[in-house]
């Protein structure tokens, strides 16, 4: 089993945190993809960094070319990545991927999720909040809900500086990333080494940066999936087909978190009664313990 991590070539933000995993760590050169270096941690052996030369964002199947070509089997993937948004904020993100609906925009497929890995991302947040506060960042650090490509077959997760060219350009919080990403794997590679008590909760309501869902995970233990914004709710694309898929999606769901003051009164009791007849109970924060 593999752990690769992908970077792309016309990324600024996505090089960054290459160049400082490799900084801050010890690393073999040991294959060539694309005509760039192939690199294997020196103590954690199952740790590669592969890059691309495309967006990251649609290049599709990237497990699978890397089992072809190199004979890597990736296990989980990790996308280190810019991101950009109208707003312009700075930003340090991570989140799963898929699209609830069209996927002509932003690569992958069409209403199809990819695997999340929630314990790995939640526990990658906190670490990213902690590093951006000792390295006295400006820097919101949050969640963002599911969205955009590629598609693969392997858990994948992002992890991403924002959101203006001036931000991806800049060290210092690509180093943040890179410092909570080699913190991160130095206890864990895969879903299934954290504790089964960790509960695991697919997200409903709000905007793209899952504010609250970002909250309760800073705060409680717990570990979010896939998340649902508002928006793709009000924009037709959450059916009884994706809410299937967003469970199937995402590993050792418990719960259901609703951000209620962001949803309709229909919308809640519409919810509560499609998950609970699954058998999946809606969780609220009082029934979370306190990290």
């Amino acid at each position: 089993m593999t752990v690769l991590i992908i970077s792309s070539t016309e990324d600024p933000a996505g090089t960054n945190i290459k160049n400082s995993l490799l900084v801050e760590s010890s690393w073999n050169e040991i294959d060539a993809f694309n005509n760039q270096p192939v690199y294997q941690h020196t103590e954690m052996k199952d740790v590669v960094i592969a890059t691309i030369k495309d967006r990251t964002i649609r290049h599709e199947n990237i497990d699978k070319e890397l089992q072809e070509k190199l004979g890597i089997k990736p296990h989980q993937v990790i996308f280190i990545s810019r991101h950009r948004s109208k707003t312009g904020e700075p930003t340090l993100t991570t989140h799963p991927i898929g699209n609830y609906g069209d996927a002509t925009s932003f690569g992958g497929k069409q209403k199809t999720l990819v695997r999340s890995s929630p314990r790995l991302t939640t526990h990658l947040l906190r670490l990213m909040k902690k590093n951006a506060e000792q390295s006295k960042l400006y820097h919101k650090v949050c969640f963002e809900v599911t969205h955009h490509g590629p598609y693969l077959d392997t858990p994948t997760i992002f992890a991403e500086v924002g959101s203006t060219e001036e931000e991806w350009k800049k060290k210092e919080p690509a180093n943040a990333v890179a410092k909570s990403l080699l913190e991160l794997l130095e206890n864990y590679h895969y879903e299934e080494d954290f504790p089964d008590d960790i509960p695991v909760l697919i997200g409903i309501g709000g905007g793209h940066y899952a504010p609250r869902f970002t909250e309760v995970a800073l705060a409680k233990k717990v570990a979010f999936g896939h998340m649902i914004p508002t928006y793709q709710i009000e924009g037709g694309n959450i059916d009884d087909e994706i809410l299937e898929k967003t469970i199937q999606a995402t590993p050792n769901v418990k719960g259901i978190y609703l951000h209620k003051k962001e949803l309709k009164k229909s919308q809640v009791t519409q919810y509560r009664n499609w998950f609970e007849g699954k058998g999946i109970s809606i969780i609220s924060s009082k029934e979370l313990q306190d990290l």
